[in-house]
């Protein structure tokens, strides 16, 4: 059984300067032994469904790793460099290697408030004042393996980019969020050029150097023209502000800012398609289209795509072995709730399994990633394991060889019988 006593809520609504003190309320949550026993058993499966979903999941990155890795490899030796004027087209469907200058000749703009910008990508980005909720959570076992939680809940007024959903609050009354109607996009040129080169949102959206449009007082009458006179709106700080006061926030207000990407030199590795790029597809089915800000040479592109192929593989594999550890640990949960008739028995019992489960899930992980690898990489584990076994085999008879002189050495020193 589970029972909940809520507290008296406080709430503080004094504001200075759009501050507002946050409300508080307090929820104490009392479950019974068997309760947590049955929540305990039902977490077992939860982590064997989890564990198995990891071994699958680090398998995977291992093989993904590698086919990545090759076609990149792929592409290196087969990339060709060319100008970005005239298109050759003998090189139609190749994978070319372009610098330049990317150029564009009209405005962008952003047909919801009327914003014009010189440059290849326009990204309008949302942000409207909600009510968020935050816990903090004290729990404690007490004689005979029942559970107190003491939950406190603080809702406090904040700006957010993302719609918070106010519906699933503790305390939703007083705290409810209205819908976001305003949200971020991004506008793309559809004049953009590299040389003789027609660029889409796929070289775009990759492209870097993104900067804070600013907004001035003499913008306002055309965003107030494309907003609709029906919408009370300011224009200040490099943002349109849409409420009633922007010092002092009201819950729905929102505020836009803009970030412009100019047009810049830009390096592109790509399949060359007609005027335009493509994805380069290699022989093992990895797609792969690479951009670069500035003068970059081919080979720095590719050992770039490289280093992050190899970054974001290293942190699939962390996460995995957590999460196995997660996994091992609510297999073993039960073992500590049944031991908590005693607190300090059940606190000594969960210390002995987490450790079991860090130990496990250390060693699955890395007996999964190991097995990977030997699938995927079956040249390279061996060349790892001749090294290793060669190192280990020198070691070995260095120090036997050692051994032996200095047992003859004891031997000679012996006085004779």
């Amino acid at each position: 059984m589970v029972y909940r006593r809520f507290a008296i809520a406080r709430c503080v609504g004094d504001s200075l300067g759009g501050a507002t003190m946050p409300d508080q309320v307090t929820v104490t949550t009392n479950t019974s032994w068997f309760s947590r026993i049955g929540s305990a058993f039902a977490g077992v499966i939860v982590g064997i469904v989890m564990i198995f979903a990891c071994v699958w999941g680090l398998a995977w990155n291992e093989g993904n790793a590698v086919k990545v890795a090759r076609g990149l490899t792929e592409g290196a030796g087969v990339v060709v460099s060319v100008e970005p004027s005239p298109i050759v087209a003998s090189n139609d469907q190749a994978l070319v290697h372009v610098v330049g200058a990317v150029a564009v000749t009209a405005p962008i703009a952003d047909p919801e408030f009327g914003v014009t910008a010189t440059g290849v990508r326009l990204d309008r980005q949302v942000e409207m004042y909600q009510w968020q909720e935050e816990s903090k959570s004290e729990t404690r076992t007490k004689l005979g393996g029942g559970e107190e939680t003491v939950t406190t809940y603080t809702y406090s007024r904040v700006w957010s980019g993302s719609a918070i959903d106010s519906s699933g609050f503790q305390s939703p009354a007083g705290h409810e969020n209205p819908e976001m109607t305003i949200e971020g996009t991004t506008v793309f040129a559809e004049d953009a050029t590299l040389g003789d080169f027609q660029l889409d949102e796929t070289v775009l959206s990759q492209m870097d150097g993104a900067q804070a449009l600013s907004l001035g007082a003499e913008q306002a009458e055309a965003i107030q023209s494309a907003a609709g006179q029906g919408r009370t709106l300011t224009v200040a700080q490099n943002r349109i502000y849409l409420g009633e006061n922007p010092q002092v926030p009201a819950i729905g207000d929102t505020r836009v800012s803009y970030q412009v990407t100019p047009a810049a030199e830009t390096s592109v590795v790509a399949r060359q398609n007609g005027d335009g790029f493509l994805p380069y597809r290699a022989r093992n089915g990895s797609e792969f289209l690479l951009v670069a800000s500035g003068d970059v040479p081919a080979a720095d592109m590719f050992q770039g795509a490289q280093d992050a192929n190899d970054l974001i593989a290293w942190l699939i594999r962390i996460a995995g072995i957590v999460f196995l550890m997660v996994g091992f640990g609510l297999i073993l949960a039960p073992f500590g709730v049944l031991a908590d008739v005693l607190p300090l028995a059940g606190t000594i019992v969960r210390m002995g399994t987490g450790l079991i489960g860090f130990v496990l899930g250390l060693t699955v992980g890395t007996i999964t990633i190991a097995l990977a690898w030997l699938a995927f990489r079956p040249i390279t584990t061996a060349i790892i394991l001749a090294v290793g076994g060669g190192i280990a085999f020198a070691v070995w008879r260095l120090g036997r060889g050692r051994a032996k002189k200095k047992l003859a050495a004891e031997v000679a020193a012996a006085p004779a019988a």
